[in-house]
């Protein structure tokens, strides 16, 4: 990674690290979505079965259909009994199975441009929904604010993600753009597909600043403070990639 000085010390060979335990389903998994890619398969298109797969990638049958089940939950794959294995073609208002179709998890280059498209997106809806947003939707991202504290406090990191869910967006219906609300959906899956497959779904050190951080991009909408709200929702998600990027350095380093 750019910016990281090499060890000092001891060689090589010497007090190394053992790189953190994986299991087999979840290296799979990423081996079947860059075959996906290689193969140039598109939504809808038949995948290879299972044995095939098995032998293709060299892992047991068994571990195949575990990394199948995963990739079914997140979307990616469609298991249709009988017929076989196929790409997802959940298109959605914007075409969700073509973003997929070119989204690899764990490739950093397309997590930190997923932030980058994110950041965009967010800090625009937030900008509209400061200036367009009605009472009820107030009180649902005040209430899914307050949710997602509750998560951090009581340490339940389901009823965390709820309330972030709900919290972002909350925040883009009340910009009034359909279009934007598609995106900011679309976005936020594919990064729940970066964080399950290639991070365990262990990212979120920064729980306690995000909490504020909601807080912060909230009190700026209800303010009806454009320019405050978009550099709120800036500063949240910049500091949600610094999550990312530390959990990656630890990861690949130890």
């Amino acid at each position: 990674m750019d910016g990281v000085p090499a060890p000092a010390g001891p060689g090589p060979d010497e007090n190394r690290q053992a790189a953190p335990y994986r299991p087999g389903y979840e290296l799979v998994a990423e081996q079947i979505l860059l075959l996906i890619a290689e193969l140039d398969l598109r939504a809808g298109d038949r995948m290879p079965t299972e044995n095939e797969l098995a032998t293709r990638l060299g892992a047991s049958r068994t571990v195949v259909r575990e990394a199948i089940k995963i990739l079914s939950a997140l979307g990616r794959v469609r298991a249709q009994k009988g017929r076989g294995l196929y790409v997802a073609d959940d298109e959605g208002m914007l075409g969700s199975a073509r973003w997929s179709g070119f989204f690899l998890p764990t490739d950093l280059d397309h997590i930190y441009m997923l932030f980058e498209f994110r950041r965009v997106q967010e800090m625009t809806a937030s900008r509209l929904a400061a200036t367009r947003a009605t009472p009820v939707e107030l009180r649902a991202i005040e209430a899914a604010a307050e949710t997602c504290r509750q998560g951090h406090l009581t340490g339940e990191a389901a009823l965390f993600d709820r309330g972030d869910e709900e919290f972002h967006l909350g925040i883009a219906a009340a910009s009034h753009n359909q279009f934007l609300l598609a995106a900011v959906r679309e976005a936020r899956r594919l990064q729940h597909q970066s964080s399950t497959i290639g991070l365990h779904g262990t990212v979120g050190g920064h729980a306690a600043e995000a909490v504020e951080e909601h807080a912060a991009i909230y009190q700026a909408i209800r303010d009806g403070d454009p320019e405050a709200a978009a550099q709120a929702a800036a500063v949240h998600l910049d500091n949600t990639l610094e999550d990312y990027r530390r959990e990656i350095q630890r990861r690949v380093f130890g």
